[in-house]
């Protein structure tokens, strides 16, 4: 595999061809090599927060994606992982090359698992953002709000919507990627553009091979920023533990299992941990085992 960058702006005759689709998420393989996490940073990154704060060993992993940190923390750290995508190649992939954790089908806005709770929900890599309107995300919130157990947490890690009041480098020019996969050779050139209105980043992405047409795609996040997620958790019934910009599995450096979160929140990366408010009187996950790590 190969990757480069440029920021230069390009032009280009070739015939294109838009689509709806995603070559990233309907080839999960074609996803591992262009995101490849090889220190399963961003499993770890959750293992430490969940750990740090007590969470139990029940997990739902929202935007799970290939499978690889569900299956982590499922082997590894001992979780019980249940993981939940949109994509349906993607859950395939997870269940044959990820193995172990349960995997769902399913829109994370309309998640239904009857009476089943879980002690944390994760949304790594900006699944957050995935809900665009104010709607999905009341809608996504009150879900996990119905399936966490008293004083569970919901840990997510995203872009920062505040990165991007004032700066444009993220904005300027066009992003070129190559990766090669079963002996063909992708080559990506992505430019992102905000709308304003709407409070989105909006993606363009032109796939090309070294034979085959331009293949356009364009998908979005929504942008958030600091004071109205913890304006929109609040309203939700969570207790916002933690907001900051770095380190992460996705920030320069690299967190570190010795790395202290920053008291800022100013670069492009945003990581949030948050408990759900339990009821006066009610026992938490948290509470048993700090109690149970205190004993002699």
């Amino acid at each position: 595999m190969s990757t480069g960058t440029t920021h230069t702006a390009t032009t280009h005759t070739e015939t294109t061809h838009p689509t709806d689709g995603n070559l990233l998420t309907d080839t999960p393989e074609l996803y591992e090599l262009r995101f490849p996490d090889p220190g399963h940073l961003a499993a770890r990154w959750a293992e430490s927060v969940l750990r740090a704060h007590g969470a139990g060993p029940r997990v739902l992993d929202l935007g799970c994606g290939t499978g690889r940190d569900a299956a982590w923390l499922h082997h590894r750290a001992g979780r019980r992982v249940t993981g939940l995508d949109s994509s349906p190649a993607m859950v395939e992939h997870a269940r044959t090359r990820h193995p172990g954790p349960e995997y769902l089908l399913g829109d994370m806005r309309e998640l239904d698992l009857g009476e089943r709770s879980f002690d944390a929900v994760l949304c790594l890599d900006s699944a957050l953002l995935y809900c665009h309107t104010n709607d999905d995300l009341d809608a996504l919130l009150s879900r996990c709000r119905r399936h966490l157990a008293p004083g569970g947490l919901l840990v997510a890690e995203m872009r920062n919507g505040a990165y991007f009041l004032g700066r444009t480098d993220l904005l300027d020019g066009v992003r070129t990627d190559t990766v090669e996969h079963e002996g063909v050779r992708y080559t990506s050139r992505t430019t992102l553009r905000i709308d304003h209105a709407a409070q989105l980043l909006r993606r363009t992405r032109a796939w090309s091979t070294d034979t085959g047409p331009v293949t356009v795609q364009h998908s979005a996040w929504r942008l958030l920023f600091p004071q109205e997620l913890r304006y929109l958790l609040a309203a939700h019934g969570f207790e916002v533990l933690g907001l900051y910009d770095r380190p992460g599995p996705r920030t320069e450096p690299a967190w570190t299992e010795d790395a202290a979160p920053a008291e800022s929140a100013d670069s492009d990366r945003l990581h949030l941990i948050a408990r759900l408010a339990a009821a006066p009187g009610e026992i938490t996950t948290a509470t048993v085992n700090t109690h149970e790590r205190s004993r002699p």
